[in-house]
Parts: structure tokens; C-alpha cells; sequence
């Protein structure tokens, strides 16, 4: 049963929308983030990449760059660059990606329902890369990054949300930094809202598509207010974090395929000789992206080829049945020496929004061979939640993302 709560949400001003809402703060590195708030000053990244605002040997990882996010959030809160909605909400956030539209519900998820297992996860965390947004969330009282959460399909929520399009006007309708066009509606009739509440608490599980770290940082920020809250009621600001959730059937995972610096001491035809004893290779004419499971498009010395995995390793198995995992465990780590794909040097992750041509690109500058992979699918992302698994590192690879400063949860 999903506690998923309307809230009134901090949202930037009609007039300054597109200039504030900006792409996740970890989509840049710090010159990249000094660049873009240089460029559009009022951009949130200067909030959430507060370093933007110090000089480029200041830490990063300060107080002070923490206390200067705070201060700057609440200082445009003041000054109406934020306006605040005086009454419990659901939003409806639309992003159109070159025609293909994916409709979420903008809401507050229960810490509590992440720690029950009701929101499932499929990575692993880092403590490291939690340590900055819990440490920017507590300072701030604030979680202006939401967690993209997704649902099998409910018809409920479906006629609900289209409902509410067709019977009035988008509050916020922009083009974002990122080239998506973005649109907002407001849910605040009490006989939708108790619909969309009541639909989602039906619902047995959701799921984590992006920000495990995020999610995890927000709900242990709200775990230690809790703790030193005299009165704690689990039903305080703190115990809910910010999300947008979507159904199943609107979502696009994007492949995120590999390239590799080298063939491991191997020669090209030894390689070849070990990969074809895994999958059937055929030489192909121009790029090849897979068009199914069980196919991978391989690029090395300039030619492209078609990868098709023998039957008797295609794995029924959540985990080790994915078209990721099976390059892994079949290739990546017995034939190349890559055990530890997270921390080797010798691989790269390229995710698909940037297409087969930058694949070719790196292997001309920097590496040896690339693949192409299948999207992971998200009934298979499902599979994996639901065994209580974590997927390979780097296999799914989500767009559009979603955007910083368009919707802010106090936790005050």
C-alpha cells in the first residue's frame, strides 16, 4: 500500500520558468556547471552546484558552499522568483522528447514505504556520492531534485490526469535547456486528488528508474529529523521526498553500451576467436544498433558487426538473463579481464542519447572496441526490483531527465 501525497510545492514564477529549471546536478562537472550558471545566472543548477558561486579552488564539499545553497534558495523564495501554492496538490508533469510524451505525477513518496521495500530499488549506493546530497537537503530544508518513480499502469490515474488536461490550461509550457517541451497542470480539486491518493495506495510496489542516491540521501535526511523530532508523527514534511512517478507504458530506457581501451594482450583475431565461440558475428554494412534482446553491435577497426548470443548462454534469469549481463559475464569479464566494471579504467559507459557516431568517436581517440547494446526493458527492470536484485552497473540509461527547481518540497 503506497503512501503517495499531494504537497504544496515551491515552483519557480511563470515569467522566469524556463530560465530556472535546470538539468540534474549531476549531469555536470564543475567547469560545466560554472559555464551554464555563468551563462543563465538564474539557472537552479546555481543552487544545486552552489560551487558555481566560489572560486574554482574554494572545496567543493564545504559548509559554506552548502550554507550559500540555502541561503540562495530561500533568499529567491523571498524575493518571488518562487511563488508557494496555498493548498495540497498532485502536478502534472508533461515532456515531450521529440514526439514521444511521457506524463508523470509530481507528488511526495513516504520514506517509509522505501524502507518497507514497497518503493523497490535495483543499484546499489555509494555512501561517498550520498554524502553531498544528504548534506545539501539537510542544509537547504529543502529537496528540489525529484526521484523518477514509476508504476504498471493504473486506469484511475490515467483518466484522471487526462481529464485534467483536456478541462484546463497548463500553468507552465517551456521549452527546457535540454530542447524538451515541458508542461505543467495543477491538480487541486479535492475529488481528483482523493482519486489519484486512493489509486496509488492499491498499489503493492513502485519503482526506482533514476536517483537511487538521491532517494536513499533524501530518506536519511528525513530518518535523522525524525530521530531528533521530540513528537515525530511519520507524517511530517520530512518523511515524504519529492518524486515523479510514471506508468510503465510511457517510459523509454535508452541502451547504454560500452567501449573498452583494449583487447586484453589478445590479438584482433584471437578475440574474435573467443567471441564467436559466445555469439554467431557478422560483418554488417554501417552502423548496427540491436533491434531485439540477445543482439549487441560491436565496433572495431573500423568495420561494425552484428552480435547474436548462442542459445545456451541466453540465461532465464532476472539478473543474469540481461543482455548487459551476459556480455559481462560471457566476455567483458573472462575474455577482456574487466571483473569489476564499476572501478576499471579500462572501460567507458556511453549512454544512447548520444548515439552509435560517438561510439565510433571514441574508439578512433581513445579506445579499442565498442558495443552497441538492447535497452534493458522496464518489465525487465521490474523483474530484477521485484527478486530484490540489483542490475549490472550502468544498464539503464533514462530520457528525458528530469528537471531541478521546477518543484521544490520544503521539509521545514
Amino acid at each position: 500500500m503506497a503512501d503517495i501525497r499531494p504537497f504544496k510545492a515551491y515552483r519557480p514564477n511563470e515569467d522566469v520558468v524556463s530560465r530556472v529549471a535546470a538539468l540534474p546536478y549531476d549531469v555536470y562537472n564543475r567547469q560545466e556547471a560554472v559555464e551554464v550558471v555563468k551563462k543563465e545566472p538564474m539557472s537552479f543548477l546555481a543552487i544545486d552546484r552552489a560551487e558555481t558561486q566560489f572560486p574554482q579552488d574554494h572545496d567543493m564539499y564545504a559548509d559554506d558552499v552548502y550554507q550559500k545553497a540555502h541561503d540562495m534558495l530561500w533568499d529567491k523564495i523571498a524575493d518571488g522568483t518562487f511563488v508557494h501554492d496555498d493548498n495540497d496538490c498532485y502536478y502534472i508533469y508533461e515532456q515531450n522528447m521529440q514526439g514521444r510524451v511521457q506524463t508523470g505525477i509530481v507528488a511526495c513518496s513516504s520514506i517509509d514505504d522505501y524502507q518497507n521495500n514497497i518503493i523497490k530499488k535495483h543499484e546499489n549506493t555509494l555512501a561517498a556520492k550520498e554524502a553531498d546530497r544528504i548534506h545539501h537537503v539537510d542544509t537547504c530544508d529543502a529537496q528540489t531534485g525529484p526521484i523518477f518513480l514509476c508504476y504498471r499502469n493504473n486506469r484511475v490515474i490515467t483518466d484522471t490526469v487526462n481529464k485534467v488536461k483536456n478541462e484546463s490550461e497548463p500553468v507552465y509550457g517551456f521549452i527546457s535547456v535540454d530542447k524538451v517541451c515541458t508542461k505543467v497542470w495543477i491538480i487541486d480539486e479535492k475529488e481528483d486528488i482523493k482519486a489519484i491518493q486512493a489509486a496509488f495506495a492499491c498499489m503493492k510496489a513502485i519503482y526506482i528508474a533514476d536517483g537511487h542516491h538521491r532517494c536513499a540521501s533524501a530518506v536519511k535526511v528525513g530518518l535523522k529529523r525524525r530521530a531528533e523530532d521530540p513528537n515525530p508523527t511519520g507524517h511530517k514534511e520530512y518523511d515524504y521526498f519529492l518524486s515523479v512517478l510514471f506508468p510503465d507504458d510511457q517510459l523509454m530506457i535508452m541502451d547504454y553500451n560500452r567501449v573498452v581501451r583494449d583487447l586484453n594482450g589478445l590479438t584482433t583475431e584471437e578475440f574474435m576467436n573467443k567471441l564467436s565461440a559466445k555469439y554467431d558475428v557478422e560483418k554488417v554494412d554501417g552502423q548496427f544498433k540491436p533491434a531485439e534482446k540477445y543482439q549487441i553491435g560491436m565496433y572495431m577497426d573500423n568495420t561494425w558487426y552484428k552480435l547474436t548470443a548462442h542459445e545456451d548462454i541466453r540465461v532465464q534469469d532476472a539478473v543474469d538473463g540481461l543482455d548487459v549481463a551476459i556480455l559481462q559475464n560471457e566476455i567483458l569479464e573472462p575474455v577482456l579481464g574487466i571483473s569489476e566494471p564499476k572501478n576499471d579504467k579500462r572501460i567507458d559507459f556511453v549512454g544512447g542519447i548520444r548515439g552509435l557516431s560517438e561510439l565510433e568517436k571514441r574508439c578512433h581517440e581513445d579506445m579499442k572496441v565498442a558495443f552497441a547494446m538492447h535497452p534493458t526493458g522496464i518489465h525487465e527492470l521490474f523483474d530484477v526490483a521485484d527478486a530484490g536484485r540489483l542490475m549490472p552497473p550502468k544498464s539503464t540509461w533514462f530520457e528525458p531527465k528530469l528537471l531541478s527547481g521546477l518543484f521544490i518540497h520544503s521539509i521545514k
